[in-house]
């Protein structure tokens, strides 16, 4: 992989409390947060932009229902005082929260996504910023999702539907790597 661009966007999308509550289910992927930790320090060490994405729903019942602390960055997750925060309602993180604009400001083109749930708003995220034109990477190990059950009622392991989801974006979308790649190519801005 080429080095990335000295402005290319980190977002980590929904790390909120809400992603540990049991009634999600069972989780693939866990050193997910262990792998965004390391982009996220490498991208602060070489002082790029970050944008944490938060879902803020509009269904009481849901665990991140404004107020509750489901909606809260994990701990080791959380912004710091000058990076962007972005609060959104649906899954895509472009829709209606100004990112594509916030990007377009500072000529960013290069998106690195990284967050839950794989098969929800990184996909819905990372199709549209493709859609956008942007260059968009996902760190396939640094993303997770749940077992799903499907319109049959067969349930689906959580490995089966982060596979299938990360293959539909790379189709079109994105470029599918692992952290360790994406770390190697942001090595380069790290030694100025």
């Amino acid at each position: 992989m080429e080095p990335l661009a000295t402005n290319a966007a980190l977002l980590i999308i929904d790390m909120q409390q809400g992603m540990n509550h049991p009634r999600l289910g069972r989780r693939n992927n866990p050193h997910a947060e262990l792998q965004m930790q390391h982009l996220l320090n490498a991208w602060r060490r070489s002082q790029r932009p970050i944008v944490h994405v938060r879902h803020m729903s509009r269904s009481p019942d849901s665990v991140f229902w404004p107020g509750q602390p489901g909606c809260e960055f994990q701990p080791a997750l959380c912004p710091l005082a000058h990076e962007q925060v972005l609060e959104k309602n649906v899954p895509d993180a472009f829709t209606t929260t100004g990112l594509e604009r916030w990007l377009h400001v500072r000529s960013i083109k290069q998106l690195v996504i990284v967050g839950v749930i794989t098969n929800n708003s990184v996909e819905a995220t990372a199709r549209s910023g493709g859609n956008l034109g942007f260059e968009v990477i996902v760190a396939a190990d640094a993303c997770y999702t749940f077992d799903q059950t499907d319109l049959a009622g067969r349930l689906w392991p959580a490995e089966d539907v982060h596979a299938l989801s990360l293959s539909n974006l790379a189709m079109d979308y994105a470029r599918v790597i692992e952290t360790a790649e994406i770390l190697a190519a942001a090595a380069p801005l790290q030694t100025d």
